[in-house]
């Protein structure tokens, strides 16, 4: 299976391929996933997990046909070392909040998983990374609480403190600041919708 044939595969899913490394296929959401994602069996049966089970019934299905192995950011531990995957493809980076950026969707970045091949799947295709270009960096200031400085580890705790405030409460019904304020992530938004229920997961 070639990496167009991925492509094919995985966009009626709402999926694209996010970077590959010699053998390995990263895969993530594209715009369109919430329209996919919301009217599937695993969204409207009110079980835990939903987005973690939608990724392995579509991902493994596809390894299968592939001749792949799957792999998945949840599965662990052990944890596969999916930041230094997505390093490797040349399509990300460090940003200056000390998340990871890609080159096209920002910091909208939801990798769902990854096929692993017995062979190379073609070349690898390195990119600029877009923080080189931006001279004034609005992700640094966007969080109302610094837990994205950049300067220290992401501070966990603070950022779900403030998400019990009334304050707080935009960020849980409309998304991530920092992730907003991305000039690449703005050209690859997510419905309002889609970030209230990735917010709400995050909280629980």
């Amino acid at each position: 299976m070639t990496l167009n044939d991925i492509t094919t595969a995985i966009a009626p899913h709402g999926l694209l391929i996010m970077g590959h490394s010699a053998n390995r296929v990263l895969i993530g959401t594209n715009r369109d996933w919430w329209d996919h994602f919301s009217q599937t069996p695993e969204y409207n049966d009110s079980q835990h997990d939903p987005v973690d089970r939608w990724s392995k019934r579509i991902l493994n299905d596809l390894a299968e046909r592939a001749g792949a192995r799957a792999y998945f950011p949840s599965d662990g531990p052990p944890y596969a070392p999916f930041i230094g995957w997505a390093k490797e493809t040349g399509r990300f980076w460090q940003s200056p909040t000390g998340m990871l950026i890609h080159d096209t969707t920002g910091l909208m970045i939801s990798i769902r998983g990854a096929l692993e091949f017995s062979h190379p799947v073609g070349d690898i295709a390195c990119t600029t990374n877009p923080c080189e270009g931006c001279s004034d960096r609005p992700c640094i200031a966007a969080c109302p609480v610094g837990a994205l400085s950049g300067t220290q580890p992401y501070d966990v705790p603070a950022c779900k403190a403030f998400l019990d405030t009334e304050n707080g409460q935009a960020c849980m019904s409309g998304g991530c600041l920092v992730r907003q304020a991305c000039p690449v992530s703005q050209a690859f938004g997510r419905p309002s919708a889609q970030s209230g229920f990735h917010m709400k997961a995050f909280r629980r």
